[in-house]
């Protein structure tokens, strides 16, 4: 264990000391802001022209469940955990952070293009309005962003992104089926929102990966970055 710790904090001492990684560091979270506003700009969009209640094959064969403990505290601790993962790895902090804001960017493009209301009979209908958890979902989103579901798409983003990393991989994949399955008994998506997430999420992981190539190969690359290599993307 201590090993470990003496190594992550080996790869920090040199990569704090790279141009480049620092440049790539500052320009991921520049574009995580970016996405992050366009997506609350696409959420306030949706919420004032959102469209009818439509049928769904699945919604309308399956019970509104109780789906507040994966949905709220199963959430902070995702959070907790991808962020743990991100410290443990520094290399793929500017590849990961450039992927997650082109992933919302490009949903937010899906969402003004999609205008459906949520399903009528939702798991929000049956917990209090004031309750903290409910105001601060609604902050972040009117319930009508839809398509796709980001629930589904964004722990199975974080899956490619960390596929060469098994067990990383297993519980990214699980978090997205669990995720899935929760907001399908929650009647919080409709089906083809969570159904497509996948491959329109695998879409912007190849994206990614051309777009973005310099920190792909820089994270992807089995030679560890030295002091000595300060401008080489191995």
């Amino acid at each position: 264990m201590i090993l470990k710790v003496k190594n992550i904090y080996a790869q920090y001492k040199v990569l704090l000391g790279r141009r480049d990684f620092i440049a790539s560091l500052i320009s991921s979270f520049l574009l995580l802001g970016l996405s992050i506003w366009i997506s609350l700009c696409a959420g306030a969009y949706v919420s004032n022209y959102s469209g009818h209640i439509v049928p769904d094959l699945i919604l309308d064969h399956i019970p509104v469940v109780d789906v507040g403990f994966i949905f709220f505290q199963g959430a902070f601790i995702f959070v907790l955990i991808l962020s743990a993962i991100l410290l443990c790895i520094p290399r793929a902090i500017p590849f990961a952070i450039l992927t997650t804001g082109l992933f919302f960017i490009i949903r937010s493009i899906f969402m003004v293009m999609t205008h459906l209301s949520a399903p009528l009979i939702t798991y929000y209908n049956y917990i209090d309005y004031e309750h903290h958890a409910k105001e601060i979902v609604f902050t972040l989103s009117s319930g009508n962003d839809l398509f796709f579901s980001g629930h589904a798409g964004f722990p199975f983003l974080l899956g490619l992104i960390f596929w060469k990393y098994k067990h990383i991989r297993y519980f990214f994949i699980a978090a997205s089926i669990i995720s899935s399955v929760a907001v399908l008994f929650g009647h919080l998506h409709y089906s083809i929102d969570v159904f497509s997430a996948f491959f329109i999420t695998y879409g912007v992981f190849q994206i990614s990966k051309h777009i973005f190539r310099k920190e792909f190969l820089f994270f992807t690359s089995k030679i560890i970055p030295t002091s000595s290599t300060p401008g080489t993307h191995n």
